[in-house]
């Protein structure tokens, strides 16, 4: 009977193991396409290009066409994440990709091209 009990206890404990070592198999593809950084950067852009909207710095032209790049970086990142794992070289693209947005949104906000004061923002 005590034997019994040992290997109910030990093919208990076996079964615990591998659905441990399954669950983290699972789990680690989807860490390894986390982008938090991106997501990140992404808000703050989208922060700046509302606020250069509502302050007049920024066209309402100017302003779609940010909007537009926001998007094409949210597209190359779900096309990264989509096999489960973002590589360096895809991590490295959307970096380069947001510099050159954040960047244009930066000259955008400072070119001297206002919005009319009769225009009212967008969404506003």
């Amino acid at each position: 009977m005590k034997l019994r009990t040992t290997l109910t206890a030990v093919s208990a404990s076996l079964l615990a193991l591998c659905s441990a070592t399954v669950f983290a198999q699972a789990a680690a593809p989807a860490a390894s396409a986390a982008t938090p950084r991106v997501d990140q950067r992404q808000e703050n852009q989208a922060q700046r290009i509302e606020q250069g909207k509502a302050s007049g710095q920024l066209t309402q032209r100017e302003a779609h066409r940010l909007n537009h790049q926001q998007k094409a970086v949210a597209r190359a990142e779900t096309k990264a994440k989509a096999d489960g794992t973002v590589t360096p070289q895809e991590r490295k693209r959307l970096h380069k990709m947001q510099d050159n947005t954040s960047q244009n949104i930066r000259q955008q906000k400072h070119d001297h091209q206002t919005r009319p004061a009769s225009a009212p923002a967008a969404g506003k």
